[in-house]
Formats: C-alpha cells, sequence, structure tokens
C-alpha cells in the first residue's frame, strides 16, 4: 500500500505544480462562473413561466367564479396535479411548481376552488428546460475548452521559465564542479542596472561586449535577475580564486631564489647542532615552496599528463624503497595501468608519508589490479577530512606538517583521472583507495586469463566428479 501510494518523482517538478494550480484555478473559476450563469439564467427562465402561469390561473379563476366554460388545460383536480401543490390549494393559497416526467416538464399553476378542491392550470414548459438544458451543456463545453487553452498556454510559459531555471541550475552545478568558466549568458540579464539606461555600451579589448555593462534585449524577469546573480558571483568568484593562485605562485617563486642561497649558506657552517637545526629548518621551508609552486600550477590546471604503460606492482615497491620507510607491500593482483608513473609515483609517496607521519605501524600498500590501497593503524582521518576533504594548511592533534601532502595527492590524482578516496577501516586505521584507469589491453588480457581459469575449475569439478581422478595443482607462490 505504501508503494501504491507513493508519489511519482516527476510531480515535484515546477512545472507540473504549476499546471496543477493552474487546473484547479481554471476549474474552480469555471465551476463558478456555470455555476452563476445557470443560476441566474434558471431563475430567468422559471420566473417568467411561473409569472405566466399565475396570470394564467387569474384569468381562469375569473371565469371559474362567473360560470364560464374554462378553457384548455385548466380545470378543478386535474390529473397529473402535484400533490405537494394540491395541499397548498386546499390551504387556500396559490402556488406554482414545474412537474412532468421524462421529456415532457409542465408548468402547474394551482389555486382554492372551495370545498377542498384545487383550480389548476398547466402549460408546456419543454422549451424553456430544453433552454436550460441547452445553456449548461454550452457551459460544460466551453469551460472545458477554455480551461483546456489555458493549461496549454500556461504550460507552454511555465516551460519557458523552468528551461531557464535548468540552464541556471546546470551552470551552478559547473560551477560547483570546478568550471569557473561557466556562464548563463541570459539576454534579459543586467549585471550593471545603472548601464541599462546608459545610450552606449563599454566594449572590452576583443571587441566584445562588456557582460556587465550589457544592455537587456529583453524585460528583466525574477529569473534573468537570478541567472544575472549566479554570473556576477561565478565572475567575482573566478577573479578571486584567480588572485590567490597568481598571489600563491608569486610567492613561492620569490621565496626559491633567496631560499637557494640560504641552502648554500647553510651547507658552509661548521659542523653542530645548530648547524643540524637551521639545515632542517632551511630544507623543510624548500619543501614547503615546493608544494606550494606544485599546489598553484595543480589550481591553474597546466599540468600536461606523458603517458606510458607501467607494471603497478613494481612502481608501488619503488615508492616504497625510496620513501625509506617500514612499509609492508602486499601485491594481490599486478595489472598494466596506462600513466604518468612521476605522477603516481608522488601520489602513491604522499600516501606512504602522510600513513607514517599521522598515523602508527604497520603501514601496509596493497595492490590488486588497478587499486591501490594505503593503510595504517593508528586513529583514522579526523572527521574533516572524511566530510570535506584534504583542507590546506589544517592538521590534527598538534601533528607536524602543513597539511599539503594529501591536497598535492589528491590533485595530481585528479591530473591522472584516477579516483582517491579517503576513508577509516572499520576495525580502526586510516584507508586511502587510489582505482587507476587500467590499460586496455592489460585488462583484456587479465578478463581472458579469469575466464581461462573459471573454464579450468570447472573442468577440474567434472573430472572429479567422474571418476576422482583429478590432479594435484602445484601451488603458486
Amino acid at each position: 500500500m505504501r508503494a501504491l501510494c507513493r508519489i511519482p518523482h516527476w510531480t515535484a517538478t515546477l512545472t507540473w505544480k504549476a499546471t496543477a494550480f493552474l487546473a484547479v484555478m481554471c476549474c474552480g473559476l469555471a465551476a463558478l462562473l456555470g455555476v452563476l450563469v445557470h443560476v441566474s439564467v434558471t431563475n430567468q427562465t422559471v420566473g417568467e413561466a411561473r409569472g405566466r402561469a399565475l396570470d394564467r390561473l387569474t384569468e381562469v379563476t375569473a371565469a371559474y367564479e362567473e360560470g364560464d366554460r374554462l378553457p384548455p388545460g385548466a380545470g378543478v383536480d386535474l390529473p397529473g396535479l402535484p400533490a405537494a401543490l394540491r395541499e397548498l390549494a386546499t390551504d387556500g393559497r396559490r402556488g406554482t411548481m414545474v412537474g412532468g416526467q421524462d421529456e415532457h416538464p409542465t408548468m402547474w399553476a394551482a389555486g382554492p376552488a372551495g370545498r377542498g378542491r384545487a383550480l389548476a392550470v398547466q402549460f408546456d414548459y419543454a422549451q424553456g428546460a430544453h433552454a436550460i438544458d441547452a445553456l449548461d451543456r454550452a457551459i460544460v463545453w466551453s469551460s472545458a475548452l477554455a480551461i483546456g487553452a489555458t493549461l496549454l498556454v500556461g504550460a507552454f510559459a511555465v516551460t519557458r521559465v523552468t528551461r531557464r531555471l535548468h540552464a541556471t541550475a546546470r551552470v551552478a552545478r559547473r560551477i560547483s564542479a570546478g568550471d569557473l568558466d561557466a556562464r548563463v549568458n541570459d539576454p534579459r540579464t543586467v549585471h550593471d542596472p545603472r548601464a541599462a539606461y546608459e545610450p552606449r555600451t563599454a566594449h572590452d579589448s576583443r571587441g566584445g561586449v562588456e557582460p556587465r555593462t550589457q544592455r537587456p534585449t529583453r524585460p528583466q524577469d525574477e529569473v534573468a535577475a537570478v541567472a544575472g546573480a549566479l554570473d556576477t558571483m561565478a565572475a567575482s568568484l573566478q577573479s578571486k580564486l584567480l588572485s590567490e593562485q597568481r598571489f600563491t605562485a608569486d610567492v613561492a617563486h620569490e621565496l626559491r631564489t633567496p631560499l637557494t642561497g640560504l641552502h648554500a649558506a647553510a651547507e658552509l657552517l661548521p659542523p653542530g647542532r645548530p648547524t643540524e637545526l637551521v639545515r632542517d629548518r632551511v630544507a623543510t621551508l624548500r619543501t614547503l615552496t615546493e608544494d606550494l609552486l606544485e599546489i598553484s600550477r595543480l589550481d591553474a590546471g597546466r599540468e600536461r599528463l606523458e603517458l606510458d604503460s607501467e607494471p603497478l606492482a613494481p612502481l608501488a615497491g619503488r615508492v616504497v624503497w625510496a620513501s625509506g620507510t617500514e612499509t609492508e607491500v602486499h601485491v594481490v593482483r599486478d595489472t598494466r595501468v596506462e600513466t604518468d608513473r612521476r605522477r603516481l609515483e608522488r601520489v602513491l609517496g604522499n600516501l606512504v608519508a602522510n600513513a607514517h607521519k599521522h598515523g602508527r605501524a604497520p603501514v601496509t600498500l596493497t595492490v590488486d589490479g588497478p587499486v591501490v590501497t594505503v593503510r595504517d593503524h593508528g586513529d583514522g582521518y579526523p572527521d574533516y577530512l572524511l566530510e570535506h576533504g584534504p583542507q590546506r594548511f589544517r592538521t590534527e592533534g598538534g601533528s607536524k606538517g602543513h597539511g599539503l601532502g594529501l591536497t598535492i595527492a589528491l590533485g595530481q590524482a585528479e591530473v591522472l583521472g584516477a579516483l582517491l578516496v579517503f576513508t577509516n577501516a572499520p576495525d580502526g586505521g586510516a584507508l586511502a583507495t587510489l582505482t587507476l584507469p587500467q590499460d586496455a589491453q592489460d585488462a583484456q588480457d587479465q578478463r581472458d586469463e579469469h575466464d581461462e581459469r573459471s573454464s579450468q575449475n570447472e573442468r577440474d569439478g567434472d573430472s572429479d566428479r567422474d571418476g576422482g581422478n583429478g590432479r594435484d595443482g602445484d601451488t603458486a607462490p
């Protein structure tokens, strides 16, 4: 019952809601007008018929009192006289009533005739009844046509508005995904209200119209105001981000020259504890500067891939060996991946270094086809990282570092077209999962190998069932 009563998802759209609202309002308005017209015309038609019936009853009453012959359709206690009207006449009052059956309605008028009898007149009321029925049919058909036309026009108008809203929503999603060049460019948009009343528009250096001073080609409405606000927000956001990227890149670039001289000077210092401290701080500052330059390049989108087919297990082993850490390498299934070796080594190296710096041993790097996982047995990733991803210069628990390692790893993984996910293991510890795009030929070879092994296992099972003469397979290391 719950599934049957569930409202379809398409009913949540603005088009459906607006159409339903228009339909309800049109039906209500048509019903109200139809009832008013029906009541008014019916009262007028019945009133006129009753007036004629009472006038005729007056004439018949005068003839009856004078003893003249009554005209056709008049008489005392006529057959077919409604009982309610007869009772009214025998009580000494006059009245009228529409009676009859099927297609022959009759207008009756009756009054007292003395000694408990009723003097009545009747005449055909079919014309008036048919006129009212024709009016009712006309009201129904005209209301249906009016409702249909209103719904078509309303749905068309609402659909135009919803299309513009959908376009604005798509642009907003593109901006959220990182495409800061996306714009709605609604022709009704006015970015600068003062420019809408200026006789001339400004032009940029390329000869195009500056969007902030562009005059609208159509009257501006609320949807255009939302689109204009979104475009303005995107332009402002893009300008601020580009400014921050340029600032970060300029600062990192300008620091490289004095740091090079500082490093050379530190190497000339005499051996000792102070010299080691200075060299350590200089090395940390150089690493930070290089990380900032790498992040600025990733933000600017200027990275270019140098793809090559690489076996994943030996590459992971080289990364662990170069890190100089005690990291266990488990190879469940090796594969070849089409990737940029330098960038992949950077990603895996940062994950391994982060696991040793912020987690606890043992740290394990596992290769299972195109999926590489790095796990430690520490307290796991903090909640903010699991929810929002790595954040620059933010670390938890007073740990050393600048919070740039995972940020760089995530950025380089995006450049590689890989998926890097940060989670916590159920039994404790941080777990980073890197899923790489696999080399197409190697993937096909592995699928063929898997199918061949499955077929071999099925044949071995059949042999065991036939005679129990299956061979003992060699154990692979």
